[in-house]
């Protein structure tokens, strides 16, 4: 790999000055949100960096869960946040972190036990990158599935409650915006496995080859990603958006909107 020296990545800082000092000079108003988010890439990769490098040479079991507990907690509180309407209370924290977890933790272990099998199964260096890939589009896909199906449970609430009065089963009742929320959350994905190889080279591939894999490794490593990736993604947004329409009955079958909060169509 070519080293890069600090004036390499101050060539690359300016452009992105560049940019903020155009958007000055055309009103854009998104120079100072450009620069706060470089300036906190740079600090927070900084910090990662020096974390890794302490978790690489320590290779403890232990120190590879607290980090993927971390990293669970933040992508939970991402979810939650991402989400204009939201269950209420702990629920709502539930449904963006449990499948989530289960998913990517899951398909995380599968990888690393069975598929790439490094030793010991959990080295960090093989860990923590895969699991914070899963995790990273397993919270796109929840999120965007959520706030899909809450979104479209409250605007479409009059129309789920006449066909729950005319006696039909709350799954069918819902089973439109169930699938519509599923798919959506699978968009993000389903885009970049289509396109991979003839729109965009993805990050990990080039990553790879940058660093002098040879090309053909580099495309199995990327599409080994690239479907479990899919799978985590998938069992996530199912299992987010089935414990959230379940959460939105109760034993007799009602629809509680009392049970969302967020502000109203």
């Amino acid at each position: 790999m070519i080293p890069l020296s600090p004036l390499d990545l101050a060539l690359a800082a300016a452009l992105v000055l560049a940019l903020a000092g155009l958007s000055a000079a055309l009103g854009l108003g998104i120079g100072r949100g450009l620069l706060t988010a470089a300036a906190r890439a740079a600090l927070q990769l900084a910090l990662v960096g020096l974390v890794l490098k302490a978790l690489f040479a320590a290779r403890h079991p232990a120190l590879v869960a607290a980090v993927a507990a971390f990293m669970l907690a933040v992508a939970g509180r991402e979810v939650l946040a991402r989400q204009q309407v939201r269950l209420r209370g702990g629920w709502g924290l539930a449904a963006s972190t449990l499948p989530i977890a289960l998913s990517t933790f899951a398909v995380t272990v599968l990888a690393l036990a069975v598929i790439i099998a490094p030793e010991p199964w959990y080295a960090p260096r093989y860990a923590v990158p895969l699991l914070g890939m899963l995790l990273g589009n397993a919270m796109n896909g929840v999120a965007i599935g959520l706030d899909r199906l809450h979104q479209g449970i409250r605007r479409e609430a009059a129309v789920i409650e006449q066909r729950l009065a005319l006696g039909e089963p709350w799954a069918e009742a819902v089973g439109g915006l169930r699938r519509e929320s599923v798919r959506a959350g699978m968009i993000p994905i389903i885009n970049a496995m289509a396109a991979a190889g003839v729109v965009s080279l993805p990050g990990m591939m080039t990553g790879q080859i940058l660093a002098g894999a040879p090309p053909l490794e580099a495309v199995r490593y990327q599409l080994l990603i690239l479907l479990l990736i899919a799978a985590a993604s998938g069992l996530g947004t199912l299992g987010a958006v089935w414990i959230a329409t379940r959460r939105l009955t109760d034993g007799r079958e009602r629809l509680r909107l009392d049970r969302l909060t967020g502000p109203a169509p």
